[in-house]
């Protein structure tokens, strides 16, 4: 027999749909009763209405297919769910549509309020804003750490293939941004069972997608230096933090200087397929989160790929994000053409 809540669920859905297109929608049964949701829900709604206005872009419509994934506790007069949004956002510019994906969880918390149900507390369980350090088991965390670049090869490669018969020097290999951009389409809401999957997955999807691109692994076995990957090893993790944490990585990044490694660029639209963004949402120099471009929009700002709240095509600034402040800085990265 169908919970006498799920009815509430579809509604809260179909709001949901409603206010990603037209933010000053007024519901004639508001089943949301959250105050600190609600407050920040209109706060998005009022940003996002002048972010379209911005980009020179119009929504369309909005899809989104929710999923009971865990029923936490279920009483006559109370019921805590975890449910799956996986939304799909058309919109237009320049003529061209356009549609962006995105998966994020919620913890919904629902009473009984006589003859109906209404939510209580809305919670997100895949935050984009979340501690740096997420994931690093180290004193003061990965950030205090310095990400060293090597003058010369340290051994082993692990993709050895790019030694020249094993000697000192290096071949020079192209970076295959194509390839990078479909791994990250391939598995935008999934995880590649050969590799962990981290709570906050954000840097370890975007390291997957620079080594599909053919960026060489900078193996050094310390979890402080070097950008490489062994997974669990006698239970233990195996892993630099610069593959896991966004900002190890940006650090990483700017300080190689052989290898992987990236160069700094002002402006979203100097960007290329494979390059990553990373985002500061407080403005305090501790990146938080880290994303791929795979696409370009109309107007040729690129579109991005992430994990931790799995997007596909999304529009690079991340004002639409719930982690989004006045405060976020972004730092773009160019990957060169050649390792």
């Amino acid at each position: 027999m169908d919970k006498e809540w799920k009815q509430t669920l579809y509604t809260y859905v179909n709001q949901y749909n409603q206010l990603q297109i037209d933010y000053r929608s007024q519901h004639a049964q508001q089943v949301v009763t959250d105050p600190a949701y609600l407050m920040a829900r209109a706060e998005r709604s009022s940003r996002l209405s002048q972010w379209y206005e911005e980009r020179g872009a119009r929504p369309l419509r909005s899809e989104t297919r929710a999923k009971l994934q865990r029923t936490i506790r279920d009483t006559p007069d109370e019921a805590v769910i975890d449910v799956q949004l996986h939304v799909q956002l058309f919109y237009e510019k320049g003529g061209v549509n356009h549609m962006e994906e995105m998966v994020q969880r919620e913890r919904l918390t629902l009473i009984r309020d006589g003859d109906d149900w209404v939510i209580v507390s809305v919670e997100h369980l895949s935050p984009e804003k979340h501690p740096v350090a997420a994931g690093a088991n180290a004193p003061g965390g990965p950030q205090d750490y310095v990400y060293h670049s090597h003058s010369s090869s340290p051994q082993p490669y692990l993709n050895s293939y790019i030694l020249q018969g094993g000697g000192a020097g290096r071949k020079s290999i192209k970076y295959r941004r194509e390839e990078a951009a479909a791994y990250a389409d391939k598995w935008w809401n999934s995880s590649n069972p050969e590799f962990a999957e981290f709570d906050v997955d954000c840097t370890s999807y975007v390291s997957q997608c620079l080594f599909a691109g053919d960026a060489p692994i900078n193996y050094t076995g310390k979890r402080e230096a070097g950008w490489w990957y062994k997974g669990y090893v006698g239970g233990r993790e195996w892993w630099s933090y610069s593959w896991a944490v966004s900002n190890a990585l940006a650090r990483y990044l700017t300080a190689s200087t052989w290898g992987i490694r990236g160069e700094i660029v002002e402006r979203p639209e100097q960007l290329m397929l494979g390059d990553v963004i990373f985002y500061d949402w407080d403005g305090d120099g501790s990146f938080q989160h880290s994303t791929v471009v795979t696409a370009f929009d109309a107007g040729g700002q690129p579109l991005v790929n992430a994990h931790t709240v799995s997007s596909k095509h999304r529009y690079w600034d991340y004002k639409d994000s719930y982690a989004w402040t006045e405060n976020t800085v972004y730092r773009f990265l160019h990957i060169p053409d050649y390792f």
